[in-house]
């Protein structure tokens, strides 16, 4: 399977040196002007073609499936090859505000995108993505390793031995170092609000598809955020589930020791470690009787990039369309927190 990879930040190169044994040839990696020498460093180590224009990418690349039907076709662009490129899909990893726009364009060029979380900047985004790549009739699936882990799918399986759940809990708190560079006033993706920033939109992110994955949409949400220059530093989010409470809390100024519980009549269960990574499970029941089981993969990443792999060999359309559902609502959920701690975005704006 043959995968571009736009953005050359941290998440892109955590994931590049592992994509050939999950199943993916890298054949670009796509940057900016700005980030020239690295796409080129990057591109050079992995034997694939370096870009600096998006829209030189686009103009050049074809669809794996439909590649051996087209002509092979001279460069138009200084930058492009003298052929066209084909891959099967592209990875984007750019900061939260630019998720919509180049999804959309990728979309429209009849490529099949793997879009790191967030899905979106709100729900509307999210929506029109989802329509777009539903019509065109391309796979569109979020990079949440959340939802794939091993261990997260024993959580699943045991859920209904504890009984009915009266309370579920996930805590994701890691002092961010750019903390202290928002501190003293310089601005950072990961902490601006023009840019779809905030801890809700990062380690939130984790902690809400945690718990979607296991319980769906909540009947109501509501975040109360620790707010410094118009964005969401630390924050606690609520979701009400009718029968049931449960709570998210994620923080990029403070931190402390990560925790995923869920109590319910007949007992409880514990995952170790951040919703991104997914630890162990232990399972308590009330009677004394305990369970244990570590599946954990050695990096984060593995099972979600090896589903997508196997969901676009295979044409399965039914297992892309249930991972798109979810991260929609997963989009849902975060867009309505936002709004009700009064976080407002560019996206949010346009949507009105």
């Amino acid at each position: 399977m043959k995968i571009a990879v736009v953005g050359t930040g941290l998440i892109a190169t955590y994931a590049l040196p592992n994509l050939a044994h999950w199943g993916w040839d890298v054949v670009a990696i796509v940057g900016t002007e700005r980030s020239a020498q690295k796409t080129r460093e990057l591109a050079a180590s992995y034997h694939a073609q370096a870009f600096t224009s998006y829209d030189d990418f686009l103009a050049t690349v074809t669809a794996a499936s439909t590649a051996a039907d087209a002509p092979v076709a001279a460069a138009t662009s200084a930058s492009a090859t003298a052929a066209t490129l084909s891959c099967d899909a592209v990875y984007i990893a750019v900061p939260n505000h630019l998720h919509y726009q180049l999804t959309l364009q990728a979309i429209r060029a009849g490529l099949n995108v793997i879009l790191e979380k967030p899905f979106a900047s709100n729900a509307t985004e999210a929506f029109e993505l989802a329509c777009a790549a539903r019509n065109a009739g391309v796979f569109l699936l979020e990079a949440i390793t959340t939802l794939y882990q091993p261990n997260y799918r024993k959580l699943q399986e045991w859920l209904g031995r504890i009984g009915q759940v009266h309370i579920a809990s996930t805590n994701y708190s890691q002092y961010s170092s750019r903390y202290d560079a928002f501190c003293a006033g310089t601005i950072l993706p990961a902490f601006d609000p023009a840019k779809a920033g905030g801890a809700l939109m990062d380690l939130g992110t984790y902690c809400i598809s945690w718990l979607v994955g296991l319980f769906g949409k909540p009947a109501s949400v509501h975040y109360e955020a620790n707010i410094e220059r118009a964005i969401d530093t630390s924050g606690i989010t609520t979701l009400d589930y009718g029968d049931f409470k449960a709570v998210a809390i994620a923080a990029k100024d403070c931190g402390a020791p990560t925790s995923n519980l869920i109590q319910g009549t007949k007992g409880y269960l514990i995952q170790e470690l951040s919703p991104s990574v997914g630890g162990a499970v232990t399972l308590h029941l009330n009677d004394g009787t305990e369970e244990h089981f570590d599946a954990a993969l050695s990096n984060r990443m593995e099972a979600e990039f090896c589903e997508f792999a196997r969901i676009i060999r295979q044409n399965d359309y039914a297992a892309c369309e249930h991972r798109l559902e979810q991260s929609l609502v997963i989009a849902q959920v975060l867009t309505e927190a936002r709004a009700s701690a009064g976080i407002v975005f560019p996206a949010d704006e346009r949507s009105n």
